[in-house]
């Protein structure tokens, strides 16, 4: 048996697969939701065409690959009902005939049965969690909150803030506040000796694969905002 978890992006996967190497866990297989060109942006970026196509993709491998878990972890956002909806219409368009099944919380499974095209039953489970922080945010929000070094730097942004929205009295969304506060963290706090000379590789969420690879100390992986992450993770084990 093997089981997938689906993510938003590739920094999700790269953050995922680097918590799930830390806790322990074997006979994960992260996957990444792929978006087309022609795809209807919502919800940040997630389609609910390229969700389809994920579930889509699973389907058919179940019928040869003996999956038995599926995972979906999206970003909170700024309401999480928003997302168990376009969770809930995927299931219904690739399973049909599940019109009474449903996600209503996280880190719960629940089951789901379809005939495949040789008329053999397959089942698996399926279950869904939000990143988030306090019920809303997303990747950089967590990051945010798990940060294990001083930031001198990116904490100085705060004044930066309030400057900015005083003059132009225009303000700043969390979301994009939280994105630009942890580049500076990269860049600004944790960016060391000849990381410098490749900075936008080793020390931005553009070399974030590096980051996870080399500098795992620059975040706390006991932080409690990862414990409800954690409980997930361990649902595929």
């Amino acid at each position: 048996m093997s089981n997938r978890i689906i993510v938003e992006s590739k920094n999700d996967k790269i953050f995922i697969q680097s918590l799930v190497s830390y806790l322990n866990i074997h006979d994960i297989e992260i996957l990444e939701i792929n978006l087309s060109d022609n795809d209807y942006m919502t919800l940040g970026g997630l389609s609910l065409s390229s969700l389809k196509g994920e579930l889509g993709d699973i389907k058919a491998a179940s019928e040869n690959n003996n999956i038995s878990k599926v995972g979906i972890i999206l970003d909170a956002d700024n309401s999480q009902q928003e997302k168990f909806d376009l969770i809930n219409n995927a299931i219904k368009s690739i399973f049909p005939q599940l019109q009474q099944v449903k996600l209503e919380r996280i880190n719960s499974f629940i089951n789901i049965s379809f005939v495949a095209s040789d008329q053999k039953l397959f089942s698996l489970q399926l279950a869904c969690y939000f990143v988030n922080i306090n019920g809303t945010g997303e990747l950089e929000t967590l990051l945010k909150s798990i940060k294990s070094q001083p930031s001198p730097y990116a904490d100085c942004l705060d004044a930066w803030r309030s400057c900015v929205e005083k003059l132009s009295s225009e303000s700043i969304s969390q979301k994009d506040f939280d994105k630009f506060w942890v580049s500076n963290y990269l860049r600004f706090d944790t960016c060391i000796g000849d990381e410098n000379d490749q900075a936008g590789k080793k020390c931005s969420m553009s070399g974030f694969d590096y980051v996870m690879a080399n500098k795992l100390h620059i975040w706390d992986f006991e932080h409690p905002a990862l414990d409800e992450l954690k409980v997930f993770l361990k649902m595929f084990d």
